[in-house]
C-alpha cells in the first residue's frame, strides 16, 4: 500500500524564496533516491468559515508567517524506508546553519494510504446513481 511522509511547517513569508531553494534541492534528491513524488505548497486557502482547527491555528502561525504543506510519496512503508536512508547518508543534504524556517516548529509524519483514486475500480456514475435510488 502506498505510503506519504506529510509535513505542515511555518515560514516567514520573507524568507519563501530561501525555502524554495532548498526544497527544490531537497526534492531532487528525494526523487532522485527513489521517491515516487516530492510536492512542496504555500497556504492559500485556510481560514475557511465554520472550522474551528486549522493549519494556522495547529502550527501557532504567527504574524508574517505562512503554512506550507510538504507529502513525499513512496511505494509502502519499507520503500519510504529504504529512499529515506539513502537520504540521510546523502552528503548534500543537510539543515544550513541560517535555516529560513524554525525547525523545532515543523510537524511530521508518516502515513499509510487508506484510499488512493487513481487504483480504485471506477464504477461508471449512471450505474452508481441508479444504485443509490434503489435504496
Amino acid at each position: 500500500m502506498a505510503y506519504a511522509d506529510g509535513f505542515l511547517i511555518p515560514v516567514p513569508k520573507k524568507n519563501l524564496g530561501a525555502y524554495k531553494e532548498i526544497s527544490e534541492k531537497a526534492g531532487g534528491i528525494w526523487m532522485e533516491h527513489g521517491a515516487l513524488d516530492y510536492k512542496e505548497c504555500v497556504g492559500d486557502d485556510l481560514l475557511v468559515e465554520g472550522m474551528t482547527a486549522t493549519f494556522p491555528g495547529t502550527l501557532d502561525l504567527k504574524k508574517g508567517e505562512v503554512v506550507v504543506f510538504s507529502c513525499i510519496l513512496y511505494k509502502d512503508r519499507a520503500h519510504r524506508d529504504r529512499v529515506n536512508k539513502k537520504v540521510m547518508a546523502d552528503p548534500r543534504v543537510a539543515i544550513p546553519p541560517k535555516c529560513p524556517f524554525d525547525p523545532a516548529r515543523m510537524h511530521y509524519g508518516g502515513f499509510e494510504t487508506l484510499v488512493d483514486a487513481r487504483t480504485m475500480k471506477k464504477k461508471p456514475a449512471r450505474k452508481a446513481a441508479k444504485k443509490a435510488k434503489k435504496r
